[in-house]
Parts: C-alpha cells; sequence; structure tokens
C-alpha cells in the first residue's frame, strides 16, 4: 500500500478534504472507473436450489410433450412439424423432448442487441444485468395535478429522449401506446420513429398486425442506411407476445414474429401469464408454465432461422387474489422474476423478465419500496434484461417521466447490490487501518485510499437528498419530485442528441405519415 504520510498533514482540514471530495466528484470517470456500469454481473441470488431447477425443467419438458399449444397459425404448424412437433387431432402441436433438446442445443447463446451507437450495445451473455424501460401503459401520470390522462407521441418521443439521458437506463423498449394515433399502421411507424430519434440506445417495439411489419422495416433500413447496415447491426428489437397463456400461441403475434426473423430482426419470445389466472397461482407453476411457452418458442424461432438472436421472455405476473387485480410490485413478483432468471441460467440463453414496475399510482413511498424490491433482486439474479425497471405505475397502466428521472437513482443503488463486494489486499485495507491508527489522524477523511475510491466504489444519488435538515431548509425543503420536475425540464429543453439529420427527416416524413412536429 502506499505510504501517505509523507505527503499528507497529520489533521487536514475539513474544508480542504471536502474540497478535494468535490473536485475528485466532478472529474469525469472511464468506464472502467466507475462503480456501476451496464452488463454488471449479478447472479449470486438463486431462490431455486438446483433440484428446483431440474424438476421445473422437466415439469415444463412433460407440459410441451403432453399438452402442447393450440392455435398456431398455419405457417407456424409447416414450420413446426417439419422441425419434428406433432400435429395432434385436437390441433395442438407437441413437442418431443428431443425436439426440444436439440433446438436448445442450436439456439443462440451469445446475443449482442446494438444500438444506434456501438457504446451502447448490450452483452447478454452469462450473467450480464441489464435495466430498461417496456410496457403499453395506455395513461400518463401527470404529477401536477395528480391525474391520469391518454398517452401522446410527444408522450414517447419524451420519455426516449429523457431515457437517453439517464445513465442507469441501459435500453428503451416503448413504455406506451401514443393514443393520439388511431391509425394502426402509422402508429407502428410513429413508435419507431418517435424512439429512435429518442435514443441511440437500443430500442424493442412491436407491431399490431404482421402486414405492417414491411413498412416498417423499410423505415430501420432508411434510418440504418440501407438493409446491409441493418442486417449488420439491427437496432430495433421485436418484443413479441407470441403466445396467449395458458398453452396458446398467439396467431398474428407468431405470423409478426416469423416477418421479423426473416428481416434480421431480435426477437424477445414474451410469455406473460398472471400466476391465478391465466397461469397456476403458485410460483412455481407459473415459472413453469412461462418456460414450456418459452421453450416452444426457442423451437419455433430455431426452426426458422438456426441460430437467430431470441431473448427469452418469461414475464409471470402476480395478482391479489383477493381482487384479481395485478400486483406487479409484491415480493411474489419478485420472486417470479428472479426465478425465471435462474431458469435463463440453466439453458445457458439470454433472457429477460419484469422488475421495477408498481402497483402505486404515484411515485411515491410505495412506489419506492415496490420498484427497489423486484429491481434489487432481478439483478442478484443475474437477469440480462431487466423490463419495466422505471416509470411504470399502477399495474402497467400509467407512465410517468418523472419517475422514470428517479428510477435513475434506484437502479443506480440496485446495480452497486450486483456488484456485491469485492475483497482483496487493498479493499482489506489492513495496512491503511494501520497506517491511520498508529502514524495519522485516527480517520480516513482525505486519505488518498479515500479519494482514490471515492467514485469507483461508491455510487451517488443525482437526486437523492442527504443534506442535514438545516441544509434542507436552507435551500427552501426541496422535494424529490421537484427537483425530478425540474430534470425533466432541463433534458427535453435541449434538442434530442439522436435526432435525425434533415435529409433523412425529410426522407422519412415524405415516405410515412410522421405525426411529431418538425
Amino acid at each position: 500500500m502506499t505510504d501517505i504520510s509523507a505527503t499528507q498533514p497529520s489533521r487536514p482540514s475539513r474544508s480542504g478534504g471536502r474540497a478535494a471530495r468535490r473536485a475528485a466528484r466532478a472529474a469525469p470517470l472511464t468506464d472502467d472507473m466507475r462503480a456501476i456500469r451496464p452488463g454488471m454481473n449479478g447472479g449470486r441470488y438463486k431462490p431455486l436450489s438446483d433440484v428446483d431447477v431440474l424438476k421445473i425443467h422437466d415439469a415444463a419438458l412433460q407440459l410441451l410433450e403432453e399438452v402442447g399449444l393450440a392455435d398456431a397459425p398455419q405457417s407456424g404448424i409447416d414450420i413446426l412439424t417439419k422441425a419434428g412437433a406433432e400435429l395432434g387431432a385436437d390441433g395442438r402441436l407437441r413437442f418431443p423432448r428431443a425436439l426440444v433438446e436439440d433446438m436448445l442445443a442450436i439456439a443462440a447463446k451469445q446475443v449482442t442487441l446494438h444500438g444506434r451507437d456501438p457504446a451502447h450495445d448490450l452483452d447478454l451473455s452469462g450473467n450480464r444485468v441489464h435495466f430498461g424501460t417496456a410496457g403499453a401503459a395506455v395513461h400518463m401520470v401527470d404529477v401536477h395535478g395528480r391525474e391520469y390522462r391518454d398517452s401522446t407521441v410527444q408522450d414517447l418521443f419524451d420519455a426516449t429522449r429523457i431515457s437517453d439521458q439517464l445513465d442507469n437506463i441501459h435500453f428503451v423498449q416503448r413504455p406506451m401506446v401514443c393514443r393520439d394515433i388511431t391509425n394502426n399502421l402509422e402508429l407502428d411507424l410513429n413508435t419507431i420513429y418517435a424512439c429512435c430519434a429518442g435514443t441511440y440506445k437500443h430500442v424493442g417495439t412491436s407491431f399490431v398486425e404482421p402486414g405492417f411489419v414491411p413498412d416498417c422495416i423499410e423505415m430501420l433500413h432508411m434510418i440504418a442506411g440501407g438493409e446491409a447496415k441493418w442486417r449488420a447491426r439491427p437496432f430495433v428489437s421485436n418484443s413479441n407476445c407470441f403466445v396467449v397463456p395458458p398453452m396458446k400461441f398467439a396467431t398474428e403475434a407468431c405470423e409478426v414474429m416469423e416477418a421479423c426473423i426473416k428481416a434480421g430482426m431480435p426477437v424477445l419470445l414474451l410469455s406473460a401469464g398472471m400466476a391465478g389466472a391465466t397461469a397456476p397461482s403458485t410460483i412455481a407453476g407459473a415459472i413453469t408454465q412461462a418456460v414450456a411457452e418459452c421453450l416452444a418458442g426457442i423451437v419455433y424461432v430455431n426452426a426458422i432461422v438456426p441460430g437467430h438472436p431470441a431473448i427469452v421472455g418469461t414475464w409471470p405476473f402476480g395478482l391479489d387474489l383477493r381482487s384479481g387485480a395485478m400486483s406487479v410490485g409484491s415480493g411474489e413478483q419478485a420472486l417470479l422474476t428472479a426465478g425465471c432468471a435462474q431458469m435463463h441460467h440453466f439453458y445457458g440463453l439470454p433472457g429477460g423478465a419484469a422488475a421495477g414496475a408498481s402497483d402505486a399510482k404515484m411515485p411515491n413511498m410505495q412506489a419506492g419500496w415496490e420498484q427497489m424490491c423486484s429491481n434489487v433482486m432481478a439483478g442478484l439474479s443475474g437477469l440480462n434484461m431487466v423490463y419495466e425497471a422505471a416509470g411504470m405505475h399502477a399495474s402497467l397502466l400509467g407512465f410517468c417521466h418523472e419517475s422514470l428521472i428517479m428510477g435513475d437513482d434506484l437502479i443506480g443503488q440496485a446495480l452497486r447490490c450486483v456488484r456485491g463486494i469485492e475483497v482483496d489486499d487493498e479493499t482489506l485495507a489492513v495496512d491503511q487501518i494501520k497506517d491511520v491508527c498508529l502514524n495519522g489522524p485516527g480517520h480516513y477523511l482525505g486519505t488518498a485510499q479515500t479519494l482514490a475510491r471515492m467514485q469507483s466504489d461508491y455510487v451517488y444519488p443525482r437526486l437523492g437528498d442527504r443534506t442535514s435538515p438545516k441544509e434542507w431548509a436552507e435551500t427552501g425543503k426541496p422535494g424529490l419530485i421537484d427537483a425530478a420536475i425540474a430534470h425533466k425540464e432541463a433534458i427535453l429543453a435541449q434538442p434530442s442528441r439522436a435526432q435525425f439529420d434533415s435529409a433523412l427527416d425529410q426522407a422519412l416524413r415524405a415516405r410515412f405519415n410522421i405525426h411529431l412536429p418538425i
């Protein structure tokens, strides 16, 4: 360890130490020096034992072999039976174990989701964790009037612009529906436009009908600079609810998925059963059904294009069984998500699930505990993609810009938990303890080691208030929501840094009916 006794005064002044800390905090950090970053390794938390995992795996294979899935489109029946699935007289496709195992063997294990800027590429291998938005909220939370209103394309664009500026939001899946656009093709096109014009990060979206995919792909080719560039780095993925739990294919969504795969677009195979309603009420049963449904999706995808990038989207949600209402902010939801992550790791497949959403109608204490509980557990479980991690309220019905901003702080603390505790000669700090106690001032404020590690070891909230009551009162008693509003307004006062150049924007507007004003 470095001997600091010759370079540090024996009793550094308090003001000097504070000035040094402020200077260190203000200095820009390289990525390798940051306390947290995208793709940190989780996986320390395992709610399932090894025996439990094998039981769920075996039960999922039994369901696929004995129950199968109904309602596949004719194209899907042709694809899957050719691969080895069996079509029963009841119209259900059943999947022999050998078929599932063969497709798991060729399924993509190393998947990178690209951003328009390579700096935002997401490596989904292993236990790497990424947090982002998602959902299909139909309302916006108005924190000023404490009310809800319909969400618009401007709201989506603003949410994407805000997400682009938040370090701990690593990707942007469309978090809301543009309810001011009634034409469904224009809805899909404007969703892509608003998201891609708002962020360089990876974007996820969905399509209403399979016939809309070609126009949307044409738009993406234009944004990418041609089909070859798009296929080399597809920066938008298809979030596809290809199943209708329990154990049925969503016919049109499957046709959308087929079109997206052929166009080179990564897919999220999304199974969103509700425990107690469209999935078993037990946590193990809900996970088992979601795993079975998504394994059917893995077979489907790889029967079309072996090794095509696909994310196992086990998204079982909880219910409050007293009322039948969704309870996405519950402890049970956190366990569902963490258990699903463990199953993804068992298969060695990239996976995503939902965490960080709240049942609270406003960003308040209930929202805080609900959002943190599932986000921390998802991160600790090593979930590759944590969807709906910020901004989502009212059991997925409402989205809040201010909550998105506060969620960035919350996820920062969750990521620090994911990072864990490093134990080595330097962090044990035996030499430092000896020097401070025997030769120094008896405290660690202002020491070289403290200053050197204050940014690499600690996460500091952007908005969270750590002042004393006296300082808080002297600064006008600011509130957290007020700070989030101010930060939102500062971001939205600036043009999007991901906006298209004028020639591309003119070409897009000439080809498609873009609803956002210039």
